[in-house]
This record gives structure tokens, C-alpha cells and sequence, in this order.
């Protein structure tokens, strides 16, 4: 009767509908695929197919089966999908290919069991710990991808016992150990990709030279060391070889070039040295060399440029000698050649670029001479030509104003001389026309009106004549005018005020005239103006005063004449002058103290309450003789009794206050997270405030210099007196908050960086507390925050290599935060203030004061007590919710990658009510991408500038579920930069052929 029963029960529920029919019945493949969904955590929406009414999956999204209906691929890459790995998935018997890449899955791996797997890619994850030993027991697998995860720890050994695998996948990950030598014994591998991760320093194992089948070895950023093993010359099917951004040395191996299938060699950014050794050029196949930023000498090998197929060089940054081979001018294919920051000499080949379709030569910070090749661009394919810090001289080449996809022209700082031909003025892609220190003459042709993406034009210091046509008006994209140091004569066309993306007119030392221009409402980007030491004369324009970013004014040198516009207090100058005209009258009172004399001296007209400007001489008796030397004396007198005064009490105020801080500082205690070789005496002696670099909402920030010449940064936290009972209460309760908050501020911040070791974090290296009086002290960043330096004169310091740098270092520290440390780190006060950058530019996130620890998996994120964060930077849910969890740090950071595209500040009056991400996403939908880019940065980055701009959108999005986790935007970062340089696509097994293919 027992078993009868439930028999019983499911012909009833058949009977009633209540079940499938067998006709409809679902395959168990299906039912697998079902479990693995109830154990993911999906998208609304997403899936929605995957319906257990249906007979078979086959239709559903992602999935692929045979003939038979069996189920042998899944694939539900970037389905925004979370939770563990569906363990079900590998109970489907015939499942062959699995690609789960680009979700949230984490935090193991347990793919042990899914024995029929040929392919599986599990890439840009959440997961962590060691990488699964297990993996090499699946007997058919082809093709393994596990990048973009968190895996850490040492290779397993058990990785050297694949049967069949030919691509290995592990870039950016956090792996250990040594690059391990086993990986040669995997004979059938055909790709190895390890860069990326933060091996311990060890050499390049020899044994890889053993991988006869090897096509492409990818060991970029392994953290390898000592020398290139000659091995690696009998990988003779290896088509792409990249070992660059190491600590490699020693020489290049000749043996490398036996390397006869090889497409691709990429060395840069290590220690090699010696010479580059010949025999390259024999090697038919080969596209691109790239052996810059090492320490290469002697002379370029003139078979380089003989590989017939030779499309791109790089040698830059190396200590190469000796003048470009001739032979460099008959390479067929050759497009790119970067030579620059080398000691190269003597001039180059005569004939270059007449039979080569160079697209970009660079061969800047040289010691080369002679004539610029006059055929440089007869193939008409040249787009950027970078010769400025040579010897050059002669005329500029009339073939260049013929050359219509140039796009930057740099030939500053070179002894050309003669005239510009005249086209080059009017070049239609030029963006940027460098042109200055030379010995250049003529005049600026009206052929400018046809430059019509003209950004920057600099032609300083030359021998320029004639005047600035009106024609240059028409440059509407013109962010640069720059002309210091010329000839130039006449006055200021008035087509210039109508320059809408003006940002610097530069135009001192020339023989200018005429009345400056009225009617520039335009200039609403225009930061910097300097029209010193012409001959300008009328008065100074009150529409100066309206210029909502102009920070550096200087109209000194000149014949100007009436009032100094009391408009111009609008301003926020950083550098303001006015010197040396005629102007009169009383000064506005802003700029009536002494702070600004140097501004004003040498106008004799000037009056206000700075000494010395100007002196009333209408014959009062203040004015007599004998009053006056009545007044001097007693001035006199009572200056020499107040200096013995001010000495004595100094004297003993200081004796006062050093047997004081003898007493206090035996108080003090130092607890130290780093070895350190001072003391908290040492720390205190610097506590002046001479030595203030900052101040903040915490606190004030010491730049201390010790004894023993280290430099450290010191953050004096806000004290507050005891708290005081008095009628009203307030002011004891104000006094005790503010000690809280400094206590809280205090804590967090050592609690949160003591714990933390790495390079994108700001190092704490030790506190000093006595009292209510705390000390944090950490290492000193030279170059200040991003934020002062982006958002000042300072911003032309940041190119855009050196802005993607910092982006990227912001984002790996960011993603340590929330995916490397247990529990997670929350910083809620990302901003680029918040961004501290060393002497190299390199960027750490600091300033910790009110980060929280993100509960644990399973409850709901901490809903904080007040708003923490900075204006322009808070995430918009966080703004009602209070809810703290890592999606409010991706935003605010999304912010700073709007900066640094725009060159804006989060918040500005020219965005009105907008924020900046606001004002980029309007200005997009109603104007394109151009007019949001910063136009100071060189735009033939300007693919990798707008992918920086979608990613930071992606991380500013409104909603928090679109924003892609740290560890995503740093792979997105890095793409960026992966893909403006041509990389062999990898090669991976295919089953439903016999050939490989790739993805």
C-alpha cells in the first residue's frame, strides 16, 4: 500500500492536467539547465525563454544541442548573472563548450565534474582563492579561460598534466609563485597568456622553449627577471611573442631571430640592453617590433627595415646611436616608425616616405640635422610627422601643405628658418600645428580659414611678421593660439572674440596695437590670457570681468589707460598683471592690498592702500617739511620700541613654549604599520605652519621634511576643546561633535589603511596620538592630489597617456578595496581630490576618513546615519537611501573619469543646474562627443578618450545594477589601451571543424 499510494497520486495529477503529458515532457538536459538558473540570481527579464513548459531547450537563449536533441553547448556570456557556479551544469552529459564569461559568478569554481568539456570560459568573474587543481583531470579540454577573475596563490602543479589543451587563458588575475617552469611540458599548448598578474620576481623558464606547437606566448607584466633564455628561438610556429612591462635584462638573443613564423615581437618597457642584433629583416612574416623603453644601444640594424611585411617600429626611449639606416626609406609596408627619446644623429635618409606609407613618424628628442626629407609624405599617407627637440634645419617641405590627412605637426625647438609654405597654414585634419622656437618667417596666411580642426596652433618664438588675418575667426575647433615672441604688428582682428572653444591666447612680447577686444562673450573657455609687452593702447574691457574660468591675466608692458574695471573682481586669478601702462585712478578694493602690488607697479596714475602706488599732494600740513620729519622721528621711535617688544616677548614665549613641548612630547605615542627610521619627536619638529600644503574637512595636511632627508606627508586631525556646560547648551554639544567626528575619522582611517599593502593605496605609515590630539602619518606624494593639479594652470602637465595612467591606478586601487579585501572596503569619498599622485604620476586613493566595512554576503547594505561624500560625486541613490555598498564608490568614480575626458570639475556655473555628468550626457544627445573632450589633450588618442568617456557614463549610471563592478572597470580600462595597438587575436580549438579559428 505504500508504494501503491504515490503511484496513485501522480495518475490523479495527470489525469487533472496538473502534470505534463510524456509528449511534452522536458529532456533532463532541460531540467539541469532549469537548476542551474533556480541557483543564479538573474536579471528580470532575462531568460524569460527557459520555460519548463517546453518539450526541449534547444531554442532557449544560449543554448545549442546536436541532432539529437542533446544539449553540448551554453553559452550566457555578459548576462549580468550572480551567484555561485551551477554545479548542475555539469550533469548534462554531453555539455562540450560552456561560456560563462563576463558575469558576477563567484566565489569557487566547481567545475571538476564537467569530464566533457572541450571549451570553457569563465572569464571576468568573481572568483577567488587558488585555481582549481581539478581542472587538468577534464580529459578533452581544448581551450580554458579564467581571466578577469580574482584567483590567487601559485599555479597548481597539477596544471602540467593537460592531455589535449592548446589555449590557457590567466591574464589579470592575482596569481603568485613563480612563472612555473612545468607549464613546458604541456607539448600541445598552442597559447599561453599569463600577463597580468603579480608573480613573485623570477626568471623566464627556459622550458617553454620545448613548446613545439606554441603560437603565442603572452607574458606581458609577470614580473619576470634576468635574461631572455635563447630557448625561446626554437618556438618556430610562434607568431606572437609579448614579454613586455618586466624587469628583464641582459641582451636580446640572436636566437630570436630564428623565430620564422613569428608576426609579432614585443620587448618594451624592460632593462634590456646591448645591441639590437641583426638578422630580423629575414623574417618574412614580420609586422611589428616594439623594443622601446629599454636601455638598447648602438646603431639601429640597417636589415631591420628589410622584413618585406614590415608595418610598425618602435624604439623610443632606448640609448640608440647613429643616424636612421637608408635603408629605412625603402621598407614597402613600414607605416609606423617611433625613434624618439633616443640619441640618434646625423640626418635622415633623403628619400624617406617617398616609396614608404609611413602614417607616423616620430623621431622627436633626437640629435638629428639636416634638411626634413622633401618627399616625406609623397605617398600622401602621413598623419602625424613628430621631429621637435632636433637639430633640423632648412625650410619646411612645400609637399606638406599638400599632405591632407596630417593631423599633428610638432616641429618645435629645431633652426628652421624661412617661410611656412602656405597651405600648411590651412591643412584641413591638422589638429595641432607645433611650430614654435625656430627661425621661422613671414606671415600667418588667411589660408588658416580652411583649417578646420585647427585645436592648437603654437608658433612662439620665431621671426613671424605682418598681422593676424581675420580669417582666423573661422578656426571655429581653436582651443590654442599661441604666437609669443614674433614680429607681429597691427591689432587683434576682431573675429577672434567669436573663438567659442578659446581657451589660451598667448600673443606677449610681439609689436601689437591698437584698442583690446570688446564684445568676447564668446570666451566662456578661455583660462588664459596674455597680451603683455605689445603696444596696445584704450582701456581695459569690462567684459574681461565675465570670463567665468579665466585664471591667468597678464596686460602688463603696454599703453592702456583709465580705471582697472572693478568687473574683474569676478575673477579667480592665479597670475594677474597690469604693470607698466598708464592706468589711473583708485584700484578696486579687492585688489587694494599689498598682496597684489607686483600687478600695478609702474602705472604712476594708480592710487589705493598699497604703499609707494601713489601719493596725495593737495598741501595739507601733513605735507610740511617739518611736520613730515616730526612724524618720521616719532615713527622711528615707536618702530624700535615695538621690535625690542615683540623680541622680548618672543623670547620668552618661546622659552615658555619649549619647556612645554619638552613635557608634552614625552607623552606622545607612535604605533607604526611600516618599518620606520624616525621618531614622534622627529614628526613634531615639523609641525609648522610654514609647512601647511592642505585643509580639509579632517584636518590640515604638513608636508615634514626629517633629519635624515626622507619627506613624508603629515595629517594633523581637527582637536576640540573638553565640552563645556553652559545655559544653552549648544556650543559644549557643538565642541563634543566635532571631537567625535575626529575620533571617527581618526579610527576608520587607521583601522582601514593599516591593514592594506598595495601600490594604488596611499601607505599609512605610522600614527602618533596623546590625548584628544592625533597624528596620521603617511608617504609623501609629490605632485598633490588630481584634483588641484587637473584643475589648475598645472592641467597641461596630464596628457592623455599620462590621464589614462592615473584612471587605470585609481581603478586597481579601488577594485583591491572592494573585491581583494575581506570584507569588502567601502571609501565613500571618491573624488579627485581624493587621488594623490607621486613624482611619476602615479595615482593612489588616500584619504580614508569615512570608509566602512560592507557587511557580509546575505544582509542588506548599512543605511549610514548622515551623507558622506562630496558635492558633484555622491551617487544619486545614496542621496536618499544612505545605503553604503560598493556601487556609490563606482559612481563617484565614473565622476572622476568625466574629469579627466572633460577637464571639468564635478561641479562649475557653466553647467547651471547640471552636474557634470548630467552636462556630458545633455551635451552628447544635443551636440556629439567633440564638445565635451578636453580639447588641451592631443586628439589622435581620440578613440581611446571616447572609451574612456563611455566607461565612465557606464560607471555614472543612475541605476546601480547597470554600474559594472571595480574589477570590470578595470578590464574595460585596460582594453582600452589593449586594443589601440593591433594584438594577434588569440587562437582557441574549435570541435565543429577540424582547423583552428579565433575569437
Amino acid at each position: 500500500m505504500g508504494a501503491f499510494l504515490p503511484l496513485l497520486l501522480l495518475a490523479v495529477a495527470a489525469n487533472a492536467g496538473l502534470l505534463p503529458t510524456p509528449s511534452h515532457a522536458l529532456t533532463q538536459d532541460g531540467l539541469h539547465l532549469l537548476d542551474a538558473k533556480r541557483a543564479l540570481t538573474v536579471p528580470d527579464g532575462a531568460l524569460a525563454d527557459w520555460n519548463p513548459t517546453s518539450a526541449t531547450p534547444c531554442a532557449w537563449t544560449g543554448v545549442t544541442c546536436d541532432a539529437a536533441g542533446a544539449v553540448t553547448a551554453l553559452s550566457l556570456a555578459n548576462a549580468n548573472l550572480a551567484g555561485p557556479f551551477p554545479a548542475s551544469l555539469c550533469r548534462i552529459p554531453l555539455l562540450a563548450s560552456l561560456d560563462l564569461s563576463a558575469n558576477y559568478l563567484g566565489p569557487e569554481a566547481a567545475v571538476a565534474g564537467c569530464k566533457a568539456l572541450t571549451r570553457l570560459d569563465l572569464s571576468v568573474n568573481s572568483f577567488v582563492g587558488p585555481l582549481p587543481a581539478a581542472l587538468a583531470g577534464l580529459p578533452d579540454l581544448l581551450y580554458l579561460s579564467l581571466e578577469g577573475n580574482n584567483f590567487s596563490g601559485p599555479i597548481p602543479p597539477s596544471f602540467a598534466t593537460f592531455r589535449k589543451l592548446q589555449s590557457l587563458s590567466l591574464v589579470n588575475n592575482l596569481l603568485g609563485g613563480e612563472v612555473p617552469a612545468f607549464l613546458g611540458s604541456v607539448s600541445t599548448l598552442h597559447e599561453l597568456n599569463l600577463s597580468y598578474n603579480p608573480f613573485s620576481p623570477g626568471p623566464l623558464p627556459s622550458s617553454l622553449g620545448g613548446l613545439a606547437a606554441l603560437r603565442v606566448l603572452w607574458l606581458a607584466s609577470c614580473n619576470l627577471v634576468g635574461p631572455i633564455p635563447p630557448s625561446l628561438g626554437r618556438l618556430r610556429n610562434l607568431t606572437d611573442l609579448d614579454l613586455s612591462t618586466n624587469s628583464l635584462t641582459g641582451p636580446i638573443p640572436p636566437a630570436l631571430t630564428a623565430l620564422t613564423s613569428i608576426v609579432q615581437i614585443e620587448l618594451y618597457n624592460n632593462s634590456l640592453s646591448g645591441a639590437i642584433p641583426s638578422g630580423f629583416g629575414k623574417l618574412a612574416d614580420l609586422r611589428s617590433v616594439d623594443l622601446a623603453m629599454n636601455r638598447l644601444s648602438g646603431a639601429i640594424p640597417a636589415d631591420l627595415f628589410e622584413s618585406p611585411k614590415l608595418e610598425t617600429l618602435h624604439l623610443y626611449s632606448n640609448a640608440l646611436t647613429g643616424p636612421v639606416p637608408d635603408s629605412a626609406a625603402k621598407a614597402a609596408s613600414l607605416v609606423e616608425l617611433r625613434l624618439f627619446a633616443n640619441r640618434l644623429n646625423g640626418t635622415l635618409p633623403a628619400d624617406l616616405g617617398r616609396a614608404t606609407p609611413l602614417v607616423c613618424l616620430d623621431v622627436s628628442d633626437n640629435a638629428i640635422s639636416g634638411e626634413i626629407p622633401r618627399g616625406i609624405c609623397d605617398r600622401g599617407e602621413l598623419e602625424e610627422l613628430l621631429m621637435l627637440n632636433n637639430a633640423l634645419t632648412g625650410r619646411i617641405p612645400d609637399g606638406l601643405g599638400r599632405c591632407h590627412r596630417l593631423r599633428r605637426v610638432r616641429l618645435s625647438n629645431n633652426r628652421l628658418d624661412g617661410d611656412v609654405p602656405g597651405a600648411v597654414w590651412g591643412l584641413p585634419h591638422v589638429a595641432l600645428l607645433e611650430l614654435n622656437d625656430n627661425r621661422l618667417t613671414g606671415e600667418i596666411s588667411p589660408v588658416i580659414a580652411g583649417a578646420a580642426n585647427l585645436s592648437n596652433l603654437v608658433v612662439s618664438n620665431n621671426r613671424l611678421t605682418g598681422r593676424i588675418p581675420s580669417e582666423i575667426g573661422s578656426v571655429a575647433k581653436l582651443y590654442e593660439f599661441s604666437a609669443d615672441g614674433n614680429m607681429l604688428s597691427g591689432p587683434l582682428p576682431s573675429s577672434l572674440g567669436g573663438l567659442a572653444e578659446l581657451g589660451r591666447l598667448v600673443l606677449h612680447n610681439n609689436s601689437l596695437s591698437g584698442q583690446l577686444l570688446r564684445g568676447i562673450h564668446s570666451w566662456k573657455k578661455l583660462s588664459e590670457l596674455n597680451l603683455a609687452d605689445n603696444g596696445f593702447t584704450g582701456a581695459i574691457p569690462p567684459e574681461l570681468g565675465d570670463l567665468p574660468v579665466l585664471n591667468y591675466l597678464d596686460l602688463s608692458g603696454n599703453r592702456l589707460t583709465g580705471q582697472v574695471p572693478v568687473e574683474l573682481e569676478n575673477l579667480k586669478l592665479n597670475q594677474f598683471n597690469v604693470s607698466n601702462n598708464q592706468l589711473s585712478g583708485q584700484l578696486p578694493p579687492q585688489y587694494a592690498t599689498e598682496a597684489y602690488r607686483g600687478s600695478f607697479l609702474g602705472n604712476p596714475g594708480l592710487c589705493g592702500d598699497i604703499a609707494g602706488l601713489c601719493s596725495d599732494s593737495r598741501g595739507r600740513a601733513g605735507n610740511r617739511p617739518g611736520f613730515v620729519w616730526m612724524m618720521r622721528s616719532i615713527f622711528i621711535f615707536a618702530a624700535v620700541v615695538l621690535v625690542l617688544g615683540v623680541a622680548w616677548f618672543y623670547w620668552r614665549y618661546r622659552s615658555f613654549k619649549k619647556a612645554k613641548l619638552s613635557a608634552e612630547r614625552s607623552k606622545w605615542t607612535l604605533t607604526s604599520f611600516h618599518k620606520v627610521s624616525f621618531s614622534e619627536h622627529d614628526i613634531l619638529d615639523c609641525l609648522d605652519e610654514d609647512n601647511v600644503i592642505g585643509s580639509g574637512a579632517s584636518g590640515k595636511v604638513y608636508k615634514a621634511v626629517l633629519g635624515n632627508g626622507e619627506v613624508v606627508a603629515v595629517k594633523k586631525l581637527w582637536g576640540a576643546a573638553p565640552k563645556k556646560k553652559d545655559d544653552a547648551g549648544s556650543n559644549g554639544d557643538n565642541e563634543g561633535s566635532a571631537a567625535a567626528a575626529a575620533d571617527s575619522s581618526f579610527d576608520a582611517e587607521v583601522r582601514t589603511l593599516s591593514k592594506i599593502r598595495h601600490k594604488n593605496i596611499v601607505k599609512l605609515l605610522c600614527c602618533c596620538t596623546h590625548d584628544d590630539s592625533k597624528l596620521l602619518v603617511y608617504e609623501y606624494m609629490p605632485n598633490g592630489s588630481l584634483g588641484d593639479v587637473l584643475h589648475s594652470s598645472k592641467a597641461g602637465l596630464l596628457d592623455w597617456s599620462t590621464r589614462y595612467k592615473i584612471a587605470l591606478d585609481a581603478a586597481e586601487g579601488l577594485s583591491y578595496l572592494h573585491q581583494d579585501c575581506v570584507p569588502a572596503i567601502v571609501h565613500r569619498d571618491v573624488k579627485s581630490n581624493n587621488i594623490l599622485l607621486d613624482a611619476e604620476f602615479s595615482a593612489c586613493v588616500a584619504d580614508f576618513g569615512v570608509a566602512k566595512v560592507v557587511e557580509t554576503a546575505g544582509r542588506a547594505p548599512k543605511s549610514m546615519s548622515v551623507i558622506a561624500g562630496s558635492c558633484g560625486y555622491i551617487a544619486p541613490e545614496y542621496a536618499y537611501t544612505l545605503r553604503v555598498n560598493e556601487k556609490s564608490d563606482i559612481y563617484s568614480f565614473g565622476v572622476v573619469l568625466l574629469e579627466l575626458v572633460t577637464g571639468k570639475p564635478p561641479v562649475d556655473p557653466e553647467f547651471g543646474e547640471k552636474d557634470l555628468v548630467k552636462w556630458v550626457c545633455s551635451t552628447i544627445d544635443q551636440k556629439g562627443v567633440e564638445p565635451v573632450l578636453d580639447s588641451r589633450l592631443d586628439m589622435s588618442f581620440k578613440e581611446e578618450i571616447s572609451r574612456v568617456l563611455n566607461i565612465g557614463l557606464i560607471c555614472a549610471s543612475s541605476l546601480p545594477i547597470n554600474r559594472p563592478a571595480m574589477r570590470r572597470v578595470v578590464k574595460m580600462l585596460q582594453e582600452v589601451r589593449a586594443e589601440a595597438r593591433p594584438k594577434l587575436e588569440p587562437y582557441y580549438y574549435d570541435d565543429t571543424s577540424d582547423q583552428g579559428s579565433s575569437v
